[in-house]
């Protein structure tokens, strides 16, 4: 019975060993089986010899437990050892197997929302078109304008936004027009001037969509009152492989009932948190604010 107890404590403390330490550690450094088996081996030495030391001189069991060690050695590297790599591998394909069917079915869900999205925009496209020709019939030139930029703005977000990476000419093509729709509204104002230095883009360049536009709209959002001079500045050129973009604009303080007056820089955390993940080690963001001022340099590696 002793010397059943004596196996069953070396397979157990074994057994968790491999499965909770071992094995996980071989895997993260992309070690082979044989490093498992020489490191199982190991360990059912140390294991064997501590508990014969134990069972000898501590517990003072029966002499005869030593001839145990190589019957408990077969056992521990037949049985337990192999058991456990297999067990563990299983669980492993299990898990993959499950992380795989959500996504599977997310994607599925997703693609299923997609296109259920597609019958209102066709309907508003429809609509954008009927309203831009009656603006034009009305002489209404800054209307048409407006709606047309409108619907090109939509198109961009519904065939392009689903994409990794676009051509940096259309990001840069959707950006301008979100400009001239911002001036369109605020084009009256003597007080409010809005500069843009965009230089020709080359077209091998791609970008993420919708990267730049979150800090554009920022600018907007809280560097434009109609009670206050106000000033935006917004420069992008590159070279030809880095993308360099400043936005430089003045900044109002929101009033104490205004529903964006909490919301202020949550739109750049976002973004922020979206280029570590998209261009890790690769960009450089740089933001600088004051009272009055607030200021964003970002340079990106665009063929990284």
């Amino acid at each position: 019975m002793l010397c059943w107890k004596y196996v069953a404590s070396v397979s157990i403390m074994l057994y968790a060993f491999s499965s909770l330490v071992l094995i996980p550690s071989l895997k993260a450094d992309g070690k082979k089986i044989r490093h498992y088996f020489i490191g199982m081996g190991l360990a059912t030495a140390i294991i064997i010899l501590l508990l014969v030391w134990l069972f000898r001189y501590v517990f003072q069991t029966p002499h005869y437990i030593q001839f145990i060690i190589p019957i408990n050695a077969v056992i521990q590297l037949g049985l337990v050892a192999p058991a456990a790599w297999y067990i563990y591998e299983n669980r492993q394909k299990s898990t993959a197997e499950l992380t795989g069917l959500k996504t599977a079915l997310g994607q599925s869900s997703a693609n299923l929302d997609f296109l259920r999205s597609q019958i209102n925009p066709h309907f508003l496209f429809n609509a954008l078109n009927t309203l831009y020709g009656t603006a034009l019939q009305e002489n209404a030139g800054r209307t048409g304008e407006g709606i047309q930029k409108l619907g090109d703005m939509m198109r961009f977000m519904l065939q392009e936004n689903q994409r990794d990476k676009i051509s940096l000419t259309r990001e840069v093509e959707y950006l301008k027009n979100y400009i001239d729709l911002q001036q369109l509204r605020v084009q009256t104002s003597p007080d409010i001037l809005i500069e843009t230095i965009i230089a020709e883009q080359l077209n091998y360049l791609q970008i993420a969509p919708m990267l730049l536009i979150p800090f554009v709209e920022n600018a907007f959002k809280h560097g434009i009152s109609l009670q206050e001079p106000s000033h935006i500045k917004i420069s992008l050129h590159t070279d030809e492989t880095q993308l360099f973009f400043d936005v430089h604009n003045s900044k109002h303080q929101k009033k104490n009932n205004d529903p964006e007056r909490d919301n202020n820089g949550i739109g750049l955390e976002n973004v922020a948190q979206r280029l570590e993940l998209v261009y890790p080690g690769n960009h450089d963001l740089v933001i600088h604010e004051s009272a009055r001022e607030f200021f964003i340099h970002l340079v990106i590696n665009l063929t990284a």
